[in-house]
């Protein structure tokens, strides 16, 4: 009898009760196997016993040594990958005159430096089966600095501006970069409580934002999208 063939892998960085756990029931959902990414583990612990295939690892993205450990972890328990979200994101709400240097690299090192040490390490294989998805969750923040992004929009633009180089590089070996510009909120209890007088259609539901990654993770290649944004229409844009 022949081995039946695994499940393509999806892994999704950042994972919490929002975006992150409504991303990873999609996708599995869909079949595939989930590999779910945070710095501590017991939120994804229980959210990987409710999903089949799916195993939680604890994974700090702003470490080179722990991305390199866990992806090798990864391929060698569950296969190679063949999608990544990386859903990772900090941000600090200050002005310029408020943020200190150490918050700055900080949020740096999570969006972008982080963005780009997760993608080396799926790049090679995703090249070598000439197919795969990379997709960044973004932010409106990546176009424009407000008076308290001095530290998160930076961030978020060297994010989009790495995913527009990987996209135009990888592109030709048949990788799919993708951007997904997040502008609003995120519909979370922490965030419901920070806003209790908001409307529902104020908020970002995070089962809308997994749709639209799956359906671009899904696209032909001769009329991929490199960036989306997704807004609920009470944001004003």
């Amino acid at each position: 009898m022949k081995d039946q063939p695994k499940q393509p892998v999806c892994v999704v960085i950042g994972v919490g009760p929002g975006n992150g756990a409504a991303f990873a029931r999609r996708f599995g959902l869909a079949g595939y196997q989930l590999a779910l990414l945070a710095r501590q583990t017991d939120y994804t612990n229980a959210l990987a016993k409710e999903i089949n295939g799916s195993r939680a690892y604890a994974c700090d993205v702003t470490d080179a040594a722990s991305v390199e450990r866990v992806f090798s972890a990864i391929h060698h328990e569950m296969g190679d990958i063949h999608t990544v979200i990386f859903n990772a994101g900090s941000g600090i709400w200050k002005s310029v005159e408020e943020i200190t240097p150490e918050e700055f690299e900080q949020s740096w090192r999570v969006n972008a430096l982080g963005s780009l040490l997760v993608s080396k390490q799926v790049i090679p294989h995703m090249k070598a089966a000439k197919c795969g998805n990379i997709v960044f969750i973004g932010a409106t923040a990546s176009r424009r600095g407000g008076a308290k992004t001095a530290a998160f929009a930076p961030a978020k633009a060297a994010q989009r501006s790495l995913a527009e180089s990987m996209a135009r590089h990888l592109g030709p070996s048949g990788i799919h970069v993708g951007t997904i510009i997040v502008d609003g909120v995120v519909d979370t209890p922490s965030t419901r409580k920070m806003l209790p007088d908001k409307p529902d259609n104020y908020f970002i539901q995070p089962d809308d934002v997994a749709d639209i990654v799956y359906g671009l993770t899904q696209q032909k290649p001769s009329a991929w999208s490199s960036e989306i944004e997704v807004r609920p229409f009470a944001e004003v844009w």
